[in-house]
């Protein structure tokens, strides 16, 4: 089994209170030192998350950093207390802006054209440096301006989402099975025969590519099933390959995409 370690980072904002029978020099210099202020946390604001891959090595625990030479204990206390509120709310909880991981300007991807009953359906998908998805774009024919205007909006809503932290395995379990027309046998796609509706044939598609469902195809996928592994012998220029083809358009399949080129000679002559 593969094991991550997921780190988070947040930055907390708080103030305290003292209360001062005299305003001197003596007394602000010994303030650092008194554990009799009142607390007030202000902000708690997540700033970052960081996924490790740990397997084959001995687990290191990660180090906790003490605070407990730095801050009184009131501190402490009031500043867990104040996470532990925060995630009970979480519903009412506001995500900053940072907290999004927006996609790079030029990015990798892949088109999908499909036709489902009568109606063309074209999926455009956009990937992070390391293959994960980020966007999706859904363009259609046949559709009135309300049904296209819909439809690229709800791709947005969905973009946002995965940009956010929402994986993709969520949407998959919610759109799978989606019946409302168009739907009926799928032409286009060597993976999927038939779609209960848009949503379905574009849910199916993506947990195919990039999640791997192969119990959600109709068909077997063609590529013999070998365990690529980055840090079992693989060599060095298919790491190369992985970072600049789409994850989603070889459905992780290096191997069987590439093609040998070592006995072909090219011969280059310039004329005068």
């Amino acid at each position: 089994m593969k094991k991550y370690i997921v780190e988070t980072y947040y930055t907390c904002t708080f103030k305290t209170v003292h209360t001062l029978n005299n305003l001197d020099d003596a007394e602000l210099s010994k303030i650092d030192k008194r554990t009799d202020g009142d607390v007030e946390v202000i902000d708690v604001k997540l700033n970052n998350r960081k996924t490790k891959k740990i397997g084959g090595k001995k687990e290191e625990k990660p180090n906790d950093t003490k605070v407990d030479n730095v801050l009184p204990k009131n501190v402490i206390n009031k500043i867990n207390k104040t996470e532990k509120d925060q995630i009970d709310n979480a519903p009412n909880l506001k995500i900053k802006n940072n907290a999004r991981f927006k996609m790079p300007d030029r990015r990798k991807g892949y088109i999908q054209k499909a036709q489902i009953g009568d109606h063309k359906v074209y999926l455009h998908t956009g990937e992070y440096d390391d293959g994960k998805i980020g966007e999706i774009f859904i363009d259609t024919n046949k559709e009135g301006e309300l049904v296209k205007a819909m439809m690229n909006n709800f791709a947005i809503a969905i973009s946002l989402g995965l940009q956010y932290g929402v994986p993709l395995e969520e949407y998959v379990d919610a759109f799978i099975d989606t019946k409302f027309e168009p739907s009926g046998n799928v032409i286009g796609n060597d993976r999927i025969i038939s779609a209960s509706s848009i949503l379905d044939y574009v849910f199916r598609e993506l947990a195919i590519s990039y999640l791997g469902k192969e119990e959600l195809a109709h068909t077997p996928s063609i590529a013999s099933a070998k365990n690529l592994d980055i840090e079992n012998g693989e060599d060095k220029f298919l790491k190369i390959v992985k970072n600049i083809t789409s994850k989603g358009f070889v459905r992780s399949n290096y191997e069987e995409k590439l093609v040998d080129l070592s006995d072909v000679r090219i011969n280059l002559k310039t004329k005068n």
